[in-house]
């Protein structure tokens, strides 16, 4: 049974630090990219950071510099620690997961960023 497990979201302040993390099970396909998205209340579903098996990251504009998505192959887990946050960040969170046939969503998990 496939399973994308996040965890980490909740409430936090402006300029707060929160790290997210996703974890992959169940999957027998190789593990291409992993990333979040995430979805603010009435706006579509964006990118926030991806990542390849490599390593090779990849960031929405308006996170860099703050986020740093950093990944575990072994443990099929990627960790999004997220730094200086802003209320324009509350949103849910959603861990992608994508192999050569197919992607994986979780069920997301909210970041609430109070002003």
């Amino acid at each position: 049974q496939v399973r994308v497990v996040e965890s980490g979201g909740g409430l936090v302040q402006a300029g707060g630090s929160l790290t997210l993390s996703c974890a992959a099970s169940g999957i027998i396909a190789i593990i291409n990219t992993m990333g979040w998205y995430r979805q603010a209340p009435g706006k579509q579903r964006e990118l926030v950071a991806t990542i390849t098996r490599p390593a090779n990251t990849n960031y929405a504009d308006s996170v860099k510099g703050r986020f740093t998505l950093s990944r575990d192959n072994a443990k099929n887990t990627v960790y999004l620690q997220m730094s200086g946050l802003k209320p324009e960040d509350t949103a849910v969170y959603y861990c992608n997961v994508i192999t050569r046939r197919t992607d994986y969503w979780g069920q997301g998990t909210q970041v609430t960023v109070s002003s």
